[in-house]
C-alpha cells in the first residue's frame, strides 16, 4: 500500500511527451464504452468540483485527494471494479492533467486496462471535453 502512495506522490510531474503516450479515450468513446457496460468511468476530481458541474452520468466519484489518502483511493478504485485489476477503467478530471498523473500510478499498481480522458470535463487542447460535447451529467448526490 505504501508503494501506491509513493507512486502517486512521484507521478505528479508527468512530462508532455509521456502524457501523449498514455492510453487514452475521447470523452465520447468513453461514454459509448461505459453505456455498453464495457468500462467503469471514475471521476477523480474533488467533491466541490462535482457539486459545481455535476458528474458524468453513471460515473463513480473517487477523488484522487481522497480523505484517507492513497490507501483510501486505491481501496475505492478496487471496489469500483470488484477487485478486478484487468477491468477497463477510464478516469476523468477537469482538463486531463490529474488523470495523466493517476494513470501511471495505477498501471504500476497492476491495473492493466486503465485509460485517461485527456480532454476532461471542461475541455483542453486534446478535445472539447465532456460537458461542451453535450454528454450527460448528473448532480452529485454523494457530495
Amino acid at each position: 500500500m505504501y508503494r501506491f502512495l509513493a507512486l502517486l506522490a512521484f507521478s505528479w510531474a508527468v512530462p508532455l511527451a509521456a502524457q501523449n503516450a498514455l492510453p487514452s479515450l475521447s470523452a465520447e468513446d468513453a461514454r459509448a464504452l461505459q453505456e455498453s457496460g464495457e468500462l467503469v468511468l471514475i471521476d477523480i476530481r474533488q467533491p466541490e468540483e462535482w457539486r459545481q458541474t455535476g458528474m458524468p452520468e453513471g460515473s463513480v466519484g473517487i477523488s484522487m485527494a481522497h480523505p484517507e489518502g492513497g490507501q483510501g483511493f486505491l481501496r475505492d478504485v478496487l471496489a469500483a471494479v470488484d477487485g478486478d485489476t484487468d477491468a477497463a477503467i477510464a478516469v476523468i478530471c477537469r482538463t486531463g492533467n490529474r488523470t495523466s498523473q493517476v494513470v501511471p500510478a495505477l498501471q504500476q499498481w497492476g491495473f492493466t486496462r486503465i485509460y485517461h480522458i485527456p480532454e476532461g470535463m471542461l475541455g483542453s487542447r486534446f478535445g472539447a471535453g465532456w460537458i461542451p460535447s453535450g454528454l450527460p451529467v448528473e448532480a452529485c448526490d454523494q457530495c
